[in-house]
């Protein structure tokens, strides 16, 4: 199997590419800087730019879109749309017109907004805002009738090496680490190693179709999360961040902070996907050490 990867050079997507080589893919990435590829990759993986794709392929793995992390300005959303919506569209756009048969395209649990106490999965409708009206459009960017086409509404990824975990880790080693306003608040969270599993079950199984959730089946809150991460690195609970400090400090951006979302991976455990990492402690642990 040839698989286009966009978004390969970034957190997840290099982890993707060396389990996709590792696994005797041949693997394309699609890069704007093409030549950093065979580098990043020991020469295992070629390069190419989205208006340069190859002639053919025969899966796509979707992880384009611009970082959330920084401040979110009326210009920086429109980054934020735009580098997920046309990028999802001219990739799946090039699949049907290459013959490709599978377009695994990630979307984000952003989808459901902000639900508090709510149990979410898969059949449950959007919530409102900016990050669900991102999600509805690009998964919608994502839909063909040519393609089988998969939309993993990622959570939270735990590894050491990227994400939250990597910004998070040093905070409460130096005493820094606590709950992020009232705590209440839902983390959908997984694990990196249970994030390429998905992706790479997704690819090889005909069944699987649609938006499936890409989080561990043991949803926390917060106050949780900050208790078990306190617990693994052997520190205690720092006083907690006022909801206003991060208001003040990250605008519009504190939501991804702040907003519950209580997500279920029910369609992706009916499907047939296990997890490694369910449990937050196992989970943690391995991402921190392993």
């Amino acid at each position: 199997m040839h698989v286009l990867v966009s978004g390969g050079t970034g957190f997840i997507g290099k982890a993707m590419v060396r389990h996709l080589l590792d696994a005797g893919r041949q693997v394309t990435v699609v890069s704007r800087d093409p030549g950093q590829v065979a580098a990043m990759f020991g020469g295992r993986a070629q390069g190419c730019k989205l208006a340069d794709l190859p002639e053919s392929f025969d899966a796509v793995v979707n992880l384009a879109g611009a970082s959330l992390d920084k401040r979110w300005t009326d210009d920086f959303k429109r980054v934020i749309v735009d580098s997920r919506v046309e990028t999802t569209t001219k990739l799946r756009e090039a699949a049907e017109a290459r013959g490709a048969r599978v377009f695994v395209s990630t979307s984000a649990v952003g989808w459901y907004g902000n639900r508090g106490d709510e149990e979410l999965d898969e059949n449950s409708p959007p919530g409102t805002g900016f990050l669900p009206e991102v999600g509805l459009k690009w998964e919608a960017a994502a839909q063909s009738d040519k393609l089988r086409v998969v939309t993993p509404r990622v959570g939270v990824v735990m590894h050491r090496s990227g994400g939250a975990l990597k910004v998070m880790l040093p905070l409460f080693k130096w005493l820094l680490g606590g709950r992020l306003g009232s705590g209440k608040q839902y983390w959908p969270w997984v694990h990196l190693h249970d994030v390429v599993a998905l992706y790479t079950w997704a690819l090889d199984t005909e069944a699987v179709s649609g938006a499936v959730n890409c989080v561990a089946p043991n949803p926390v809150t917060n106050r949780e999360f900050t208790r078990e991460l306190a617990r693994a690195v052997r520190r205690p609970v720092s006083l907690p961040v006022p909801k206003f400090a991060l208001r003040i400090r990250f605008g519009e951006m504190a939501d991804m902070l702040l907003h519950s979302q209580r997500v279920h991976p029910k369609r992706t455990l009916e499907l047939g996907f296990k997890f490694t990492y369910p449990d937050l402690p196992h989970a943690l642990k391995a991402a921190i050490h392993e």
